[in-house]
């Protein structure tokens, strides 16, 4: 695997011995010195910092002095505004390279001299802040600018601050994450012009509420940040120490690089017009020597406000602390991301779903609206993809009627990047179009596809493109050979392609995701009737052979030619046991496949035989009983609910996500029961009817029974009958027991349990706050001390999702609220609601925490 190069790694070095300290606030500093017009060179340079450096150096050195004293390592350059977009306000956008060299000198020459004085190394990282602009936007004036223009622009300012001899160079207070990949790729430009190559730390800007100004989430930033070849990922600017406490912890937890944070003192208050920053260097030295103790900071310094005065005494904190030597390397979990939001490119349970609807070559509709430039039509395709459950979505745009290939793939990705909160899958065969694809989409893309058909001449092109842009690949299993039909051939084809991919190229095996092929069983070529085993075979040898890589598949190739209503049982069989051989991927459309569980045993067998070839005729007897099978209508098709009590009828419905009829079902049993009230027999049918068929369906949803997009449709349906249920559900108006705020935890996107709970609290007369799903831990305690909650409700499908909770109960502990908090989801128990009732600092929660299994058990315990 290829490795970044240096010509200059002392800070790299350090960082390996001790935790550096970066100095203050420039311009805070600078704003003592009470500076006149005449200072910054002319009243047309008044305000210009950046500028000083020409027209006043005295001024910035006098501050590099003053945190150099403090102790500091390293010394910012006064150069965060110096790129020629921000510039052009003071027409000095043709003197970028003058400026950063003297910056750069100027730092160079202070840091030298301390470092030559004390016998302390003093390093120098050339501030490279924003440019003004919002690419990742459709606001047409923030995002006019062209990615290559983003580029051209950081890289000059590169060149000059590395002309000037800085140590590493320093991207910090982004908020828009596409710039940021901008920014890099403008810095490795600059290093290939200048032949000088060193570190690079990037740092984003998140709001009180843990994400960026465009709405992207930490974990988005850190999966799209981590793979583009910087080498220290961290936060700066916006908010104090104490709204970054839960990201730095999550990044600290998951970053497989050092992490940086260099807070502001605390979130700026407007006193007589000026904002001042109120956080004092005690508490401001104490957390962020927790932030190094407990949540692997190894790079801290101070933003806006901060002073000499304030990083004396965290220099003063971290004089003894000595690095931890047995520290464990951070595992990562391969990921996509979206603008907004990242997932795993495993689904537990598998598979990830790529929707296939935004496709002009596989969708009429599709193709429709592109030819008609129907952008918003085309955002409702993908958001109706999503509704139903893809977890990503493939974009194809070449049609033959127009040549726009490019223009079309940069127009429907700025439409959908800000509409759907969902990985991006650039589908194109054109290495130029890919480029612009992924300089068009904020996110971590995944390439649809590479193979070696024609050599590896393209390959190549698209595997620099995914390490340059830190994309994953779809890599099909054919050469200079052709497809490659058999396991053994599939497992060679790929190991090939990855020795290229990994070794020559750089990408890591997570980066790539081979798709063995499947082909059709319709024609019964003796060529292909072993195919579908060769391809299952062929999935569970790539996995075992090349670990760490991931698998995809377009399921519905194999069951092309087949009459439609016998595609769905063979997609879903053979989908079933690719799953079961390691399938991490499938391009599917949720109409094609039915839940495995549904698909009768005859008919099983039938997909079984012809999927594995276990008889001669097993073409034919799938042909003449799918012959037989006619696509049902309302009026001929028989009520599978006949005979049955309405307990059972929505029972059966809720699995079988049949939302007709269920109000008639509900009002059947509160009809029915003359010896107890609505209320009670409403309780009762909730409890016992409703709650144990979403908990069959969750538990066949674990077994690989059912994908997704089923288990939407279920709770769509239990949705429709609660809401009418709850006509019949006394409601206490006009006075409440107590308010609880309930929420689904960060990173978890499943809310039926949690609905429930809202449903249940609200009708026995208390006061719910819902915040919804993917809640940060701040967002939840800002609110719940707002409102004064009575308690605190959080729920969490996913064990990794649940780490969440201890987060917030340490929180609440370490910020002293006394609230009590209720847990609840498939991936909590009794044991775990008493583990983490005990917090980091060894004290109790005294305000408890209960675990709850359902509902009903939330509405004793309140």
């Amino acid at each position: 695997m290829t490795q970044r190069k240096y010509t200059n790694r002392r800070y790299l070095d350090a960082l390996e011995k001790k935790v550096l300290v970066f100095d203050g606030a420039m311009g805070t500093s600078l704003q003592t010195q009470n500076l006149t017009a005449e200072h910054f060179g002319g009243e047309q340079y008044n305000g210009c910092n950046d500028y000083l450096v020409i027209s006043y150096p005295e001024a910035v050195e006098k501050v590099h002095r003053s945190f150099l004293e403090a102790g500091v390592d390293v010394l910012e350059t006064d150069t965060f505004r110096s790129n020629r977009l921000t510039m052009v306000e003071y027409k000095l956008q043709d003197r970028i390279i003058e400026i950063n060299v003297a910056a750069a000198k100027l730092a160079r020459k202070v840091a030298d001299e301390f470092a030559a004085k004390t016998g302390q190394p003093r390093f120098v990282a050339g501030s490279i802040g924003p440019s003004g602009k919002l690419p990742s936007t459709n606001d047409p004036e923030l995002s006019n600018v062209k990615y290559d223009e983003l580029i051209d622009t950081f890289c000059e300012q590169a060149v000059g601050l590395i002309q000037g001899g800085v140590d590493l160079l320093l991207i910090e207070t982004s908020q828009d994450i596409l710039e940021v990949k901008a920014a890099i790729t403008g810095i490795h430009k600059a290093f290939n012009e200048t032949n000088v190559y060193l570190p690079i730390q990037a740092q984003v800007t998140l709001d009180t509420t843990g994400r960026m100004l465009l709405g992207t989430d930490i974990n988005a930033s850190l999966t799209i940040l981590e793979g583009m070849g910087i080498d220290v990922v961290g936060l700066n600017c916006s908010t104090g120490p104490e709204h970054m406490r839960e990201p730095i912890r999550f990044i600290g937890e998951n970053s497989t690089l050092p992490v940086s944070c260099i807070p502001n003192a605390g979130l700026p208050l407007n006193v007589d017009g000026q904002a001042v920053y109120p956080l004092e260097p005690e508490p401001y030295a104490n957390d962020m020597y927790e932030f190094v103790t407990k949540h692997n900071v190894r790079i801290v310094g101070g933003c806006c406000g901060t002073t000499p005065a304030h990083l004396k005494l965290l220099v003063d904190k971290l004089a003894n602390y000595q690095l931890p030597s047995d520290k464990t390397p951070v595992q990562s979990t391969p990921q996509l991301a979206s603008a907004m939001s990242a997932i795993a490119m495993r689904q537990d349970p598998a598979p990830t779903l790529l929707g296939e609807r935004c496709n002009a070559q596989g969708s009429r509709k599709f193709k429709r609206l592109l030819l008609e430039e129907d952008y918003d039509g085309i955002l409702d395709i993908a958001r109706e993809q999503v509704a139903g459950g893809a977890h990503a979505l493939d974009i194809s745009v070449a049609v033959t009627e127009r040549a726009d290939e490019g223009e079309q793939m940069r127009k429907v990705i700025k439409k959908l990047q800000m509409g759907v909160d969902v990985p991006l899958v650039i589908d194109t065969t054109e290495v130029d179009v890919l480029e612009i694809a992924l300089q068009t989409a904020p996110g971590r893309c995944l390439i649809n596809s590479t193979h070696l058909e024609s050599g590896r001449d393209k390959a190549d092109k698209i595997f620099a493109l995914a390490k340059k842009y830190n994309a994953a690949v779809i890599v099909l299993t054919i050469d200079e050979q052709g497809m490659a039909k058999t396991a053994q051939r599939k497992y060679e084809v790929a190991q090939r392609i990855y020795d290229i991919a990994v070794n020559d190229h750089g990408l890591k095996p997570e980066d790539l995701v081979f798709d063995d092929l499947t082909f059709t069983l319709a024609t019964g070529d003796v060529e292909f009737v072993d195919s579908a085993k060769e391809t299952i075979e062929g999935i569970r040898l790539i996995k075992q052979k090349l670990p760490g890589v991931m698998t995809s598949l377009g399921v519905s190739n194999l069951s092309f030619g087949f009459a439609p209503q016998a595609r769905p049982a063979l997609n879903s069989v053979m989908l079933y046991y690719c799953v079961q051989a390691g399938l991490d991927m499938a391009i599917v459309n949720a109409a094609h496949v039915m839940p495995y569980a549904e698909i009768g045993a005859e008919e099983r067998e039938l997909c079984e035989d012809l999927i594995f070839n276990r008889r001669e005729d097993a073409l034919q007897r799938f042909i003449q009983h799918f012959e037989n099978v006619t696509v049902s209508t309302e009026s001929t098709v028989a009520d599978p609910t006949a005979g049955m009590t309405p307990e059972q009828r929505l029972h059966w419905k809720i699995l079988h996500r049949v939302k007709e009829g269920v109000e008639a079902d509900i009002d059947e049993i509160i009809n029915r029961e003359t010896t107890s009230t609505k209320h009670e027999v409403a309780v009762h049918t909730l409890n016992n009817v409703l709650l144990p068929a979403m908990k069959e369906v969750g538990d066949k949803f674990g077994a690989g029974e059912l994908i997704l997009p089923f288990v939407l449709q279920s709770a769509e349906t239990m949705k429709k009958t609660v809401s009418h249920l709850e006509n019949y559900l006394e409601k206490v108006e006009g006075v409440t027991k107590g308010t609880v705020v309930i929420a689904t935890v960060y990173g978890d996107v499943h809310d039926i349990g949690k609905n429930l709970v809202k449903t249940i609290l609200a009708n026995n007369g208390y006061t719910v706050i819902d915040l919804g799903k993917q809640v940060p831990a701040e967002t939840i305690i800002t609110e719940a001390v707002k409102v004064n909650a009575t308690a605190i409700g959080l729920s969490a499908l996913l064990v990794s999702t649940s780490k969440q909770m201890p987060l917030i109960v340490n929180e609440m502990q370490r910020r002293g609220h006394n609230i009590p908090i209720l847990i609840g989801g498939a991936a909590i128990n009794r044991r775990f609601g008493r583990r983490i009732l005990q917090t980091e600092d060894g004290s109790t929660y005294d305000a408890g925490v209960f675990y709850c299994k359902d509902a009903f058990e939330g509405l004793e315990t309140m």
